[in-house]
């Protein structure tokens, strides 16, 4: 059983650890966060959750200020430049049982997420209490580095901080120096099952941005439900959804339903379908778009997700 918001509290309260608690309503990046506590003189948190190519695991938690670049982490833990990308949203919930917006420290409470590697931000210990999500983001609560450390030494985790904006130089006489931190005891795992291919939390960097188009491209790869349908198959062009535009999404919707419309109506098809027309081409449309609209749903979500992480590092608070 996942760990719920009320467990993680009363988790809390049990090893006496000193936080405060703001309900708000549920917000998916840190400038939406922000509206809410950002008055309260806290640091408010970012969270990225990655994958290497070999399927291993990384929460990244970092100040919202500090940027976090993709392609330098992924050299400082030994992944080359392009060894880490956004983990799906499916592994959020098969691995970290977290839905999107919530990634914080405390997911990794789930048994599930004991292979998965954290890094937190060093500059976490110079502020007098951070903001994170209790695995809902309906609600943020406060507390210190001590208290975050107090906490994950209780289910076995040696808090680990560094410094995130740091470059050192990678090379044969300078080894990486967060290789240490690459998961050595997680199992080797294939992808994990998907509705669609999809994404990558949650920094505004090239990498991220690169890898978020690369799974959209993935995505809107026609299924073989719709290529064997015989009646009249869909086009398959591909969507052009630009960033999370609900406007757009609507539009593309729209514009595939119409054209599948029209072409199911003929001339020949009144005539064989005559009285039951109208059912034949309802099901004949929704044979055709219910996996394509899928794809375009999931490109949607992953983007608009993507999007709110990138708000995040756009957002500027100020320094105590």
């Amino acid at each position: 059983m996942a760990y719920s918001k009320d467990q993680l509290l009363a988790r809390l309260k049990e090893l006496q650890i000193e936080f405060s608690q703001y309900e708000h309503p549920v917000v998916l990046t840190v400038e939406a966060q922000a509206k809410y506590v950002g008055n309260l003189g806290g640091a408010l948190s970012k969270n990225l959750f990655l994958k290497d190519k070999k399927h291993r695991y990384y929460v990244v938690s970092a100040l919202a200020d500090t940027k976090v670049d993709l392609k330098v982490l992924s050299q400082r833990l030994g992944l080359g430049k392009g060894g880490l990308r956004m983990a799906a949203e499916e592994a959020l919930v098969e691995i970290l049982k977290v839905p999107l917006g919530c990634v914080t420290p405390f997911a990794v409470v789930n048994e599930s997420a004991r292979h998965v590697s954290l890094l937190l931000d060093q500059g976490f210990k110079a502020q007098e209490y951070c903001f994170f999500h209790p695995l809902s983001n309906d609600m943020s609560i406060s507390l210190n580095a001590h208290c975050l450390d107090k906490f994950l030494k209780s289910i076995g985790r040696d808090p680990s901080y560094v410094d995130l904006e740091a470059n050192p130089p990678v090379g044969k006489d300078q080894p990486p120096d967060l290789a240490a931190f690459v998961p050595s005891d997680a199992p080797i795992l294939s992808d994990l099952p998907v509705k669609a291919p999809t994404q990558d939390s949650t920094g505004k960097h090239v990498s991220a941005a690169s890898n978020s188009a690369a799974v959209a491209a993935k995505a809107i790869k026609p299924s073989g439900n719709a290529q064997n349908v015989k009646e009249k198959p869909v086009n398959t062009v591909q969507p052009s959804i630009p960033a999370a535009d609900a406007g757009n999404f609507v539009e593309e919707l729209l514009d595939r339903a119409s054209a599948l419309l029209l072409s199911e109506i003929s001339e020949d098809s009144i005539k064989q379908h005559s009285g039951q027309l109208g059912a034949e081409v309802a099901n004949n449309i929704k044979k055709c778009l219910r996996e394509d609209l899928k794809n375009l749903a999931t490109i949607f979500k992953n983007t608009a997700y993507t999007e709110g992480f990138y708000a995040g590092t756009r957002y500027q608070p100020k320094r105590l």
